[in-house]
């Protein structure tokens, strides 16, 4: 009985510092205040004309993002905006390879 307390112990731990490290979908749509129709409309004003490919909610450099993809007809490169998912501001926009 003694070694399996200080397994589970160490167990227990390893599962508690494991899921602290990633955060899952509905963690980050708890923190989000701008929804995703509200930042796609955003974005769009980034590529008149064009069409959502992907919409992701994700932390990047320690912002809360929404990241947009959208094509843009006669384009073929992919425009990529990033939307702040708590003040609704564009912090980003770059062009990517399909």
């Amino acid at each position: 009985m003694k070694i399996l307390i200080p397994s589970l112990t160490l167990a227990g731990m390893l599962i508690t510092f494991g899921s602290g490290c990633a955060t899952s979908q509905a963690e980050l749509q708890a923190q989000a205040k701008i929804s995703q129709g509200d930042a796609e409309k955003t974005a769009l004003t980034k590529a008149p004309g064009g069409t959502i490919k992907e919409t992701e909610l994700e932390k990047e450099h320690g912002k809360l993002v929404w990241s947009i993809e959208i094509a843009t007809p006669g384009e073929r490169d992919l425009t990529e905006v990033h939307v702040d998912a708590v003040t609704g501001e564009i912090v980003a926009v770059e062009k990517e390879k399909p």
